[in-house]
């Protein structure tokens, strides 16, 4: 099939904006919990009366500064709830948040902030503010610096309470007058793409192309999205899944928590349960390699391998739509020796969780489908608005990413790319004619990705165009599928396939440093023992042969791994080989370790 698409079940009206359902909440059911925050500790209700409060005032002060509509707001930190009450304060100033990653470098907030022309930025930390202080004197057009974390170096108090007293002065009816003259068409986000290679671009998206994405991911998920239900979302807000997840819960008066430390992830899940999560893969292969590592270090490995084959294959058979006695009787057994507390470490209630940004894996789908805990793998991107595809509680498919939202075509082109049109589609890049009309032809969006729809409409990405391997033997070869398999390995942190122009394929493979102390012990290795020690150890090399052997089990001869190379650290956004978003910079992996890729075709 080479095209399918999904009937719109909403109309986004001309006069409608983002900031809308907030004062109708306020209005309807006031006193219904739309947030939970985290103060000191505790987790504290938010009315949707609070929050509407909260949000007039603070765009006040938006207001009393001398913003204008239109004027870019920049906004530089960890998710909280801070973040999601100042996003809904510039839409109701009418004017466009510009997401900055609070791990960003100096250079990079740099570009952000003067290609955007910001009126202001809205930082976290004191580190924030100084790092915006470095680059002040290079942006004329930055008015105003706020810091959320107070008090700020001149005593000031933080951000939201130095707005809210800014603006004591503005009318009520001012804000309304303000907010409501804002329409679909209007600009409502600046997003950055992190970029996995050159400078970010960034994508425009209106409030209309936001409103339909998040009206089509509530149609999809209308057991998640509801009154009564809650999210806990600790991707970061800079990311747009996150984002689309958290607008998605004020419109569905679903209760959203913030975290914004990965860190302490399992405890904030034990205490503030939610009913379903959104994450990237990396964090459901961390839940599973966890899991996994646990149990063998106790001694119970053996126990929960068998759980493991169970859960998938309870999930297989649940595709072929026949779950045989002896099937359902060891999957009963296991739920409540194993899967009970896997379920436990997401907070007990979680009945589902939305997986976006990267390739979840079949195995992994499987295996949480096979525990209680569907993953509902979804694709798009930022220049979407999120999700383009997604898999449903009604309509999944493991091995694909789903069928396309509501309102949505996807389409094969000639040479395998995958096209996006519809209402979530952006609306050009800013100030990048060149890069728009790369992008987008006669209102399709040309992703870049390679894919397949099946008979019934369901999208399988298969590759990255400009990521495609071809080897000196004219065989293409898609990383991803390697890639995927060798993080099954809770020993493996990254990896990246190589081989371009050369007689077979090879891969550089990280040892995950959470994993490696309890691998070092089982196998009588140095506790100090680092990687850079244990390169070249017989069982460690093992250990990763094993991998790439499963791994090459899902390709052909010519495409498999024939050589590796384990590296003595790992890949990690600090040191430039990962994105704010966890994928990959190829490039920059290439360049950095040349070396250890050439002498893998060196005789």
């Amino acid at each position: 099939m080479r095209e399918f698409s999904v009937p719109a079940t909403a109309t986004v009206a001309e006069e409608e904006n983002l900031t809308d359902m907030v004062w109708a909440n306020a209005e309807r059911f006031g006193n219904a919990v739309s947030f939970r925050r985290r103060i000191d500790g505790t987790w504290v209700d938010v009315t949707a009366r609070d929050f509407a409060a909260q949000v007039l005032a603070v765009t006040k002060g938006l207001i009393a500064a001398g913003l204008h509509r239109g004027d870019r707001v920049a906004l530089m930190s960890k998710t909280r709830y801070e973040w999601s009450l100042l996003d809904y304060a510039i839409w109701a100033a009418g004017c466009v948040t510009v997401p900055i990653y609070e791990t960003s470098s100096t250079e990079q907030v740099e570009w952000i902030l003067s290609n955007s022309s910001a009126r202001a930025v809205v930082v976290e930390t004191t580190a924030h503010r100084d790092t915006v202080d470095t680059v002040v004197d290079r942006l004329p057009e930055l008015l105003h610096l706020w810091q959320i974390d107070g008090p700020a170096p001149d005593g000031a108090a933080g951000a939201i309470d130095e707005l809210t007293a800014l603006g004591a002065e503005v009318a009520d009816e001012d804000v309304h007058t303000r907010r409501r003259s804002v329409r679909a068409e209007d600009l409502a986000t600046l997003v950055y793409t992190s970029g996995t290679t050159g400078r970010p671009k960034g994508c425009e998206l209106t409030h209309r192309n936001i409103l339909s994405e998040v009206r089509s991911d509530m149609n999809a998920f209308p057991q998640l999205m509801q009154p009564g239900k809650s999210m806990l979302v600790f991707l970061p807000m800079a990311h747009i899944l996150a984002r689309a997840i958290a607008l998605c819960c004020v419109y569905g008066r679903t209760t959203l928590g913030h975290t914004p430390d990965v860190k302490n992830l399992v405890a904030d899940l034990g205490t503030f349960r939610p009913t379903f999560v959104v994450a990237v893969p990396r964090v459901f292969e961390k839940v599973y390699n966890g899991a996994k590592q646990k149990a063998h270090a106790e001694g119970k490995g053996k126990i929960f391998d068998a759980a493991e084959a169970t859960a998938i294959a309870f999930s297989h058979a649940t595709d072929r739509g026949v779950v045989g006695l002896g099937l359902r009787i060891k999957h009963a057994l296991f739920d409540k020796l194993v899967y009970v507390k896997l379920r436990a470490a997401l907070g007990g209630r979680c009945i589902a969780a939305v997986s976006g940004g990267a390739p979840l894996g079949d195995r992994l789908a499987h295996f949480f489908r096979g525990v209680g805990v569907p993953v509902f793998e979804g694709y798009g991107l930022t220049e979407t608005s999120a999700a383009a595809c997604v898999n449903t509680a009604g309509a999944f498919r493991v091995g694909t990413v789903g069928k396309p939202i509501a309102g949505t075509t996807a389409r094969i082109a000639e040479d395998g790319e995958v096209l996006i049109k519809g209402d979530i589609v952006f609306q050009r890049y800013w100030d990048n004619e060149v890069a728009t009309k790369e992008a987008l032809d006669d209102g399709w969006f040309h992703t870049g990705d390679i894919g397949e729809l099946d008979q019934d409409g369901f999208l399988k990405i298969t590759g990255r165009k400009k990521e495609i391997i071809v080897t000196a033997g004219g065989k293409n070869v898609s990383p991803a599928v390697l890639e995927d398999r060798l993080r099954l390995n809770p020993l493996i942190s990254q990896c990246m396939v190589v081989g371009d122009q050369q007689p077979f394929i090879g891969v550089l493979i990280t040892i995950d440093p959470e994993f490696f102390p309890a691998w070092k012990k089982l196998h009588g290795k140095a506790a100090e023992a680092d990687v850079a020690d244990l390169i070249d150890d017989v069982d460690l090399v093992a250990e990763v042969q094993g991998a790439v052997d499963e791994a090459n089990k899902a390709v052909s001869k010519a495409e498999a791994i024939k050589k590796f190379r384990i590296l003595p650290i790992d890949f990690t956004e600090a040191g430039g080989e990962m994105t704010p978003s966890l994928k990959l910079r190829r490039s920059v992996v290439a360049e950095t370790y040349a070396k250890d890729i050439a002498s893998m075709y060196t005789r």
